[in-house]
């Protein structure tokens, strides 16, 4: 399996895994069937469109190859229809969403680094890459996106991005490098939401008024 074949994987085994969380989450929104296969596919691919966008490969993957559309719609009709057996799993969303964050965060900044584009870029977008669908979903249903909570998730797939680039710095291509880099940020999102990991807060100072009774 050649590395073209394997990022093409890791894209839609991502699809597929984000594309389950949005499903799973419009679905306990009550949304009908339309509503769960666009906030699906709005998850599984808002990312990656942006992403190609950015780095000029237009049109988006997103958009011009029916393998998202279908994989998404594919996720959907299994949310919908073995959601009893879905909603087993604790917090599925959740774990969907970790799943999906760290395949796409390797194969965003790999992508990012096969059209051209230096580490940093590559590191930046393999985080939009993870991070956007999960956003737009958020706020389509209404609620305060991951990333701007103290929970560790655009951190996770800074993580997996910065590991998946060093790997492509240092010639290390074997088929088992973006497999790691992938756990590596999939490990971090699990264990954050298992042992409660936050970022850290700067809680603003109570003034302490001093009257002067003199």
């Amino acid at each position: 399996m050649n590395s073209h074949t394997i990022y093409t994987v890791l894209d839609l085994v991502g699809t597929f895994a984000f594309a389950i969380s949005g499903a799973v989450a419009a679905r306990q929104r009550r949304l009908d069937l339309f509503g769960i296969a666009s906030v699906a596919f709005m998850v599984a691919c808002g990312g990656g469109i942006v992403r190609d966008v950015c780095i000029g490969a237009i049109p988006p993957a997103g958009l011009s190859n029916w393998r998202y559309l279908a994989t998404s719609l594919s996720a959907s009709g299994i949310a919908i229809l073995a959601y009893p057996q879905v909603r087993r799993l604790r917090q599925p969303v959740l774990f969907f969403d970790a799943i999906g964050l760290g395949l796409f965060a390797v194969s965003g900044a790999q992508k990012s680094l096969v059209y051209g584009h230096n580490a940093e870029l590559a590191i930046l977008l393999g985080i939009v890459s993870a991070v956007g669908g999960g956003v737009m979903r958020d706020v389509v249903l209404s609620r305060v996106p991951a990333i701007l909570e103290r929970e560790i998730y655009a951190s996770a797939a800074l993580l997996g991005a910065v590991v998946q680039v060093a790997f492509s710095y240092a010639n290390w291509t074997a088929w088992w490098t973006p497999w790691f880099a992938t756990f590596a940020c999939v490990l971090v999102r699990l264990a954050s939401l298992y042992f409660g990991w936050r970022l850290p807060v700067f809680q603003r100072r109570r003034a302490t008024v001093v009257r002067d009774n003199q």
